[in-house]
């Protein structure tokens, strides 16, 4: 450790979900889509691949940027492109807070806001969730840093609506308000929409979970042209192309299929009544999601125990040893077959315990 930087001391990574490299384990623990990206995706890549590898790609990523803003609803210099939605949050966390002034988020939320806030030194404030694990808007006016916040939030899988969102950003004229949407389609509505009429108001999304391109690593944010910028700008300083050739036209033709996506969200949003009617009917309690997730906890049972006895099985679920939300499990959705599976392991566990 005597080589370390001060940053580097100082920082307590992320923890991501458990990742084992066995066929044979149900993953219900990163909330990946279980359904195969758009047939247009793997067409595209391998004729990327049969062309183009030997260049370098777009450091400016125009034609993906042109496609994003047609879907959006607005213009290319709005929208900014990164290796995933973690890496457009870590550059939005550089380019648009300021180590001087502290910015709030809930307490309960991505465990990732609080690795960047350590790293890049911008003090935070941790806003207690209500007792139904909502937000109350009030506690994130009139900030002295900013504010930002998952919608829908996770691990809790409850949507905000866009009259408190839009509260709470006119309650901070005079600071960046970022609204994290990994998940936001599975959701009722987008903060998209409101870009156009707050220049503070930055959005970002990814194609990692309805457009089931985990693997590529691509996320986008969308707000005025001066948040974008700023973006660019910290990009730029580090690496003018961290987006490669693959990740560029796969993502380009997900965007482009708007029936697929309609069809496999439909298909996990049907998928997630139905578990949670099941859950619910065994004597859980399901926090409202609109997400690909369920997140949970039952009065009798341990949820530790749950997901440990589910580990033991080989069904990964995700559990958080955070106060307020311990005796919780995460349960990302996936096919019928899957939930059905899972459902009966569950079964045979609760019997046992």
């Amino acid at each position: 450790m005597k080589y370390w930087s001060e940053a580097a001391k100082r920082s307590t990574p992320y923890v991501p979900g458990e990742q084992f490299n066995d066929p044979t384990i149900m993953k219900l623990n990163t909330n990946e889509n279980p359904y195969p990206p758009s047939p247009n995706v793997q067409e595209a890549i391998k004729q990327e691949m049969n062309e183009a590898l030997h260049l370098y790609p777009s450091p400016t990523v125009d034609s993906l940027r042109e496609s994003i803003a047609k879907q959006e609803g607005t213009e290319k210099e709005s929208v900014f492109v990164g290796n995933g939605s973690d890496e457009v949050l870590a550059f939005a966390f550089m380019g648009l807070f300021s180590p001087t002034r502290t910015i709030r988020f809930p307490a309960i939320t991505y465990s990732f806001y609080p690795v960047y806030a350590n790293l890049f030194q911008i003090p935070y404030e941790e806003i207690p969730l209500m007792n139904n694990f909502t937000i109350d808007e009030k506690d994130f006016f009139h900030t002295k840093g900013g504010v930002i916040l998952p919608n829908p939030n996770a691990p809790t899988s409850i949507f905000t609506s866009l009259e408190k969102l839009e509260a709470i950003i006119q309650h901070n004229p005079d600071n960046v308000v970022i609204i994290d949407e990994a998940y936001i389609d599975f959701a009722p509505e987008s903060a998209v929409t409101l870009t156009h009429k707050y220049e503070q108001l930055l959005v970002v999304k990814t194609f990692s979970k309805s457009r089931s391109l985990a693997g590529l690593r691509v996320g986008y944010a969308i707000g005025h042209p001066n948040l974008i910028e700023a973006l660019t700008r910290i990009k730029d300083s580090f690496n003018s192309y961290t987006i490669d050739r693959l990740a560029i036209v796969g993502a380009k033709a997900a965007m482009e299929d708007a029936a697929y996506l309609k069809e496999t969200t439909w298909k996990i949003i049907q998928t997630r009544k139905w578990t949670q009617e099941q859950m619910e009917k065994r004597g859980f309690h399901v926090l409202p999601s609109a997400t690909n997730f369920l997140f949970v906890q039952h009065p009798d049972y341990n949820g530790e125990q749950l997901y440990e006895r589910l580990k033991a099985k080989k069904i990964l679920i995700r559990h958080f040893r955070k106060s307020g939300i311990e005796n919780y499990m995460r349960i990302t959705i996936g096919t019928d077959k899957m939930m059905q599976q899972f459902l009966i392991v569950l079964d045979e566990i609760m019997q046992k315990t």
